[in-house]
């Protein structure tokens, strides 16, 4: 049989790819050298953001990549656990990006909420500060990434046709050929995402890139009082971190200030985010080490400060972690993704920004579009 489109990777980049290209009727066969996913598509938040996104293009690709969501979850039986963003301001520099923010195009479907507001609807699950007031943000969603993935995957096969072929390792790409562990296969395009698998295939392009990884550290959270969140939550942190909210002029001042008062998150690349499970457990993190070998020790530090920042923020009392792991993924600083003609019909497809949950939908409708056109 001779495919449509091969792609290489299993990953949401992956199967994004597949769903946008049997949305057009084409033959897809997903290749995939693990035996289930287990790369930076399932050790994320499952956190499909959009508010904070760069403004433009990546913008613009997460509220398509979300709507997706919307449209495939049920279908694939992937709840969504919530939706929406929370991010209280501790400090009056974080208020005014907010409110900066809220001014924007981007910031239009948004609400400021003062402190008093704040308080009443939210105070049971804040700590007890001065809050300067807060954003939320309607658009997100949150899925569970462990189970979503595999759902996903499951679903294309069943429901849509799509052939995905485990354990075979992809050794080389040629125009109208993928040369395997299990053989050939013949396609008339390919599509390779790697992940954060920077030798495998086409490392000369890689390098000439820059591309290298990010090391996070992912805590899973048990609160004992069985609290609620009403959606994902930040903080100050992300505020400095987020395109969307530090390339505004107001940033600069919330950045001298987490400066000279938390350095120490700022050297280990910490901002806030928790998100929550149907099982009540927290997803907490992150930080930022890049390195182009993730080193496998978890120092007890950086938990210690996302931990602390956490209960600078929310109010669980008597929480306990259940779980830790290491997050990694591509990264290119200037880049957000990659998209790249390496041979004839071959395309190099990566996201080096960590918004792979947010913005492969969209990405693999793109690269069908150039591939075979508008539908």
């Amino acid at each position: 049989m001779v495919y449509d489109l091969a792609i290489v990777g299993a990953g949401i980049l992956g199967l994004a790819h597949a769903l946008a290209a049997v949305r057009r009727g084409l033959r897809v066969v997903v290749l995939d050298r693990e035996a289930e996913a287990i790369g930076a598509s399932v050790r994320n938040f499952g956190f499909v953001t959009v508010t904070g996104q760069q403004s433009g293009e990546c913008w613009r690709r997460a509220m398509r990549s979300r709507d997706v969501w919307a449209e495939v979850a049920p279908h694939a039986g992937i709840p969504i656990e919530h939706q929406g963003t929370l991010v209280p301001a501790q400090r009056p520099e974080a208020m005014a990006v907010l409110e900066a923010f809220r001014d924007t195009a981007m910031g239009a479907d948004c609400a400021l909420l003062s402190a008093a507001e704040l308080k009443a609807r939210h105070g049971a699950i804040l700590a007890d500060r001065d809050w300067q007031g807060a954003l939320w943000s309607p658009h997100e969603r949150r899925v569970e990434s462990r189970h979503a993935i595999p759902k996903l995957a499951a679903w294309l096969k069943a429901a849509k046709g799509v052939e995905i072929r485990r354990r075979t390792l992809v050794k080389a790409v040629e125009p109208g050929r993928v040369l395997t562990t299990s053989g050939v296969i013949e396609a008339v395009r390919v599509v390779v995402c790697p992940g954060d698998d920077l030798r495998t295939l086409f490392p000369e392009v890689i390098d000439r890139l820059g591309i290298t990884r990010c090391r996070l550290h992912m805590l899973k959270v048990t609160p004992q009082d069985g609290c609620r969140l009403p959606g994902a939550i930040m903080s100050d942190q992300s505020l400095i971190r987020y395109l969307g909210w530090s390339e505004l002029p107001e940033a600069a001042a919330l950045k001298a200030r987490l400066r000279a008062e938390q350095q120490d998150w700022l050297d280990e690349g910490i901002h806030l985010i928790v998100v929550q499970g149907s099982d009540g457990g927290l997803i907490v993190g992150d930080s930022h080490h890049y390195e182009w070998s993730p080193s496998p020790f978890h120092r007890a530090r950086v938990d210690e400060l996302i931990l602390q920042e956490m209960h600078r923020v929310l109010r669980l009392p008597g929480a306990m972690v259940a779980e830790h792991w290491t997050g990694t993924y591509a990264s290119l600083p200037d880049r957000l993704m990659i998209r790249e003609d390496v041979a004839e019909g071959v395309k190099l497809v990566i996201v080096t920004s960590g918004t792979g949950a947010s913005t492969s939908f969209a990405i693999g409708e793109e690269t069908i579009e150039e591939f075979w056109g508008k539908a």
